[in-house]
């Protein structure tokens, strides 16, 4: 049975405002107005699901850069900024999160067009995990707290000392975020900065800059003062290095692949700019041989395949104990198999288009690799015959460790299956690539599963589930996959400096 494809699709109604915010010449944000790029140049915005035009955004540049650093600096060093309260910092957040819930099937319908992901997916997962973010993060404007020290160093006098730790913030931050999930990624980084007082200068990817700049819109209209937010559309090696690479900038705050983001990383460490980087994955699903074969066959096809496999965590290896190899591959790729093609805006569609065609040729590649190499597709690894970006859903089995689609983040619907007879050994095998961002274990013995957690180099570990995030979870990874920590209270850490203070009283 070959996965199949929508014939005719029974699309869902795009609302007028979203039709109207298309239909509207899309500008950048900065220093609270909206302006084209200086070069005049603009990039076209392409529907994933057929691959025509929908609208285009300013190719911002290093100039215009300039400009959005300029004003976020004015924004943070004086001005209304600087005299909102701890509180009033909340209230801004918990206003914006009120708009993007009253906004939200516009948001939605944005994040599916630009995205190409499905509708139904835009709104139970980026839309709703973005309102929550931002109230929960919102919670901690007003909990930004130092500590006082009773110090013990020798007293070159007599007489005593008061000292103290604060919490200050950061200054200006340049933000790069991706396109697999945009609205969500862009709270990720204005969200915080906003709760401990910085400014921003945020760059959305070039392939989904829409609702960055439907944000953007929504921010000025709760009360975000000028300057404080800035939003730069354009390419990466234009403006993101631009961003990534200036003086003005005291935190660049990155989540993208592994590759970028060692190229931001270097950038910002000319300057000695702070820097966090959320990166690529490679994350092991871990089947062992006492658990539910129906649960794990649902769970590790939605492990990989949900968002197309353009997820960082995507649960992109599967180790399964030999008992249960063979139950549990065939499950997946049967389920697979019958995964329907469409667009997002298909209610019925299982599996939408990736993101663009430089992507889907990218992961096409990896499969034609894996093919070359000696690996089996049990599933998928033929090309779709529709137009727009798809890649049906692939099974590999008979790989090893050594092969790219193991080794490599591929962000596409591509799973490896490999079996695995030693519980002490695949620790050593889920932990053998550069990445370690996430991982599962699935098992109903839960001795068995505390023991092998403290083994898993990851920053996240699920439990008979899957890519499940939370704002109060810290969220980052191990390796190569990144330096620093997203959401939970850590996060707070990112954005501030820890000031000393010491005085004789």
């Amino acid at each position: 049975m070959s996965t199949t494809a929508a014939t005719e699709p029974k699309l869902a109604t795009i609302s007028q405002a979203t039709r109207d915010f298309i239909a509207s010449p899309r500008t950048m944000l900065i220093d609270g107005e909206w302006r084209q790029a200086r070069s005049g140049r603009t990039l076209p915005v392409m529907d994933p699901s057929n691959g025509q035009w929908l609208t285009s955004v300013p190719a911002g540049s290093s100039p215009d850069v300039d400009d959005a650093v300029a004003a976020a600096r004015r924004a943070f060093e004086g001005g209304e900024w600087r005299k909102f309260r701890p509180v009033d910092r909340e209230r801004l957040l918990l206003r914006l999160a009120d708009e993007v819930e009253a906004h939200g099937d516009e948001l939605a319908e944005l994040e599916c067009l630009d995205n190409g992901k499905s509708l139904a997916l835009a709104r139970r997962v980026d839309l709703k995990n973005t309102i929550e973010f931002l109230r929960y993060i919102a919670g901690w404007a007003t909990k930004i707290e130092g500590s006082t020290v009773d110090v013990s160093f020798p007293r070159p006098r007599d007489g005593d000392y008061f000292a103290y730790t604060r919490k200050e913030p950061v200054g200006v931050v340049g933000a790069i975020i991706p396109w697999n999930f945009p609205l969500m990624m862009a709270a990720w980084k204005i969200g915080p900065a906003l709760a401990t007082g910085c400014t921003v200068v945020l760059k959305p990817a070039e392939e989904t800059s829409l609702t960055a700049l439907r944000l953007g819109e929504l921010l000025l209209k709760v009360g975000c003062p000028k300057g404080v937010v800035n939003i730069i559309t354009g390419e990466g090696p234009d403006a993101g290095a631009a961003l990534a690479s200036h003086p003005g900038i005291d935190k660049v705050a990155f989540t993208g692949s592994t590759e970028v983001g060692k190229l931001i990383g270097k950038a910002a460490m000319e300057n000695m700019t702070r820097a966090s980087l959320e990166l690529g994955g490679k994350s092991p699903v871990i089947v062992l041989d006492d658990a539910d074969p129906a649960a794990v066959i649902g769970g590790a096809a939605s492990a990989i395949f949900f968002n197309q496999g353009q997820v960082c965590t995507a649960g992109s290896r599967l180790y399964v104990q030999k008992k249960l190899f063979d139950q549990v591959v065939d499950g997946i790729a049967g389920s697979a198999e019958k995964m329907k093609l469409g667009s997002g805006l298909d209610p019925t569609t299982q599996i939408a288009p990736l993101v663009s065609a430089r992507h889907r040729d990218r992961v096409w590649g990896y499969i034609e690799a894996g093919k070359a190499q000696g690996a089996r597709a049990v599933a998928g690894a033929t090309r779709p015959e529709q137009p727009g970006y798809f890649v049906r859903p692939t099974v590999f089995v008979d790989a090893d460790n050594s092969m790219s689609i193991v080794q490599e983040e591929i962000f596409g619907p591509v799973l490896v299956a490999m079996p695995f007879d030693d519980l002490d050994e695949i620790a050593r095998k889920a932990n053998d690539t550069p990445f370690g961002l996430g991982a599962s274990i699935w098992s109903r013995d839960l001795s068995k599963v505390h023991r092998l957690i403290p083994k898993i180099k990851a920053g996240t570990v699920w439990v008979n589930c899957h890519n499940l995030i939370d704002p109060a979870l810290p969220f980052g990874g191990y390796k190569q996959s990144g330096v620093g920590r997203e959401m939970g209270r850590s996060v707070l850490d990112l954005y501030t400096e820890n000031k000393s203070v010491c005085m004789a009283v």
